[in-house]
């Protein structure tokens, strides 16, 4: 079984990490601008299938495509360095849930990964 500073070492929880804050923006922006897929799909020029893929979790993006697609729902995203040891630290004091903006399908791998 993986420990919890093991799952904070792997590359594939940080990625998960993005994606889900990725997925957290893209669902605020349609709910702000009250679109639906297809409707944001036509704002961004990209097909439905494209934004079903980033809601689902299926997209394994370049840094471009994140910066390109963060810039047409009206964001910048922000890259901040921690050092593991920091952020391992920081991660054992409580703190409230942020679970809320997690994809469903998310929440069953973290807690596979976690035990």
């Amino acid at each position: 079984m993986l420990t919890r500073e093991g799952v904070l070492h792997s590359p594939e929880y940080w990625f998960e990490d993005a994606q889900n804050e990725l997925y957290r923006q893209v669902v605020e922006f349609m709910e702000r601008e009250n679109l639906n897929q297809t409707e944001l799909a036509q704002r961004l020029g990209v097909t439905k299938g494209y934004i079903s893929q980033i809601l689902k979790g299926n997209f394994n993006y370049t840094l471009k495509k994140l910066i390109e697609l963060s810039i047409a729902i009206g964001q910048v995203p922000f890259i901040h360095y921690k050092p593991i040891k920091q952020v391992i630290e920081e991660d054992a004091k409580p703190r409230r849930s942020k679970t809320s903006s997690v994809r469903p399908e998310r929440k069953r791998r973290l807690k596979r990964v976690a035990g």
